[in-house]
C-alpha cells in the first residue's frame, strides 16, 4: 500500500475529502520528523512509538580502499510497534502478497 492508496482508503471510509485527508496526514508526518528531529520519542497507543535508537562507534572498511574507517556513533528513527498491532498483524497475516518489482 503507496500513501495514495492510504489516503484513498481513509478517505472513502471517513467520507473526508481525499484532499484534506492528505494534508493531515502529510502533516503528521512531518510532526513526527520534527520531534525525532529535536530528540523527542512520538507515542501513538495501541499503534507503536517512532524513536530514537542510539548506534555505538564501530569500525567499518571502505572497501574500494581496502581500509578500516571510523564510523562515529550516531542517531536513527526507528518504530516500535505495540504489542496489540504486533498481535493483530501474527494472528492475522497468513502469507505475504507477491511483490509488484517496485521497492521504494
Amino acid at each position: 500500500m503507496r500513501k495514495a492508496d492510504l489516503v484513498a482508503a481513509i478517505s472513502e471510509k471517513t467520507g473526508v475529502p481525499k484532499v484534506d485527508v492528505l494534508v493531515t496526514l502529510e502533516t503528521f508526518f512531518q510532526e513526527v520528523k520534527s520531534s525525532l528531529a529535536e530528540g523527542e520519542n512520538v507515542y501513538v497507543r495501541g499503534f507503536g512509538s517512532f524513536v530514537i535508537k542510539k548506534r555505538a562507534k564501530k569500525i567499518g572498511r571502505h572497501i574500494k580502499k581496502n581500509i578500516a574507517i571510523e564510523i562515529p556513533e550516531h542517531y536513527i528513527p526507528a518504530f516500535k510497534p505495540a504489542k496489540v498491532f504486533v498481535e493483530q498483524v501474527k494472528n492475522n497475516v497468513t502469507a505475504l502478497p507477491q511483490d509488484d518489482g517496485d521497492s521504494d
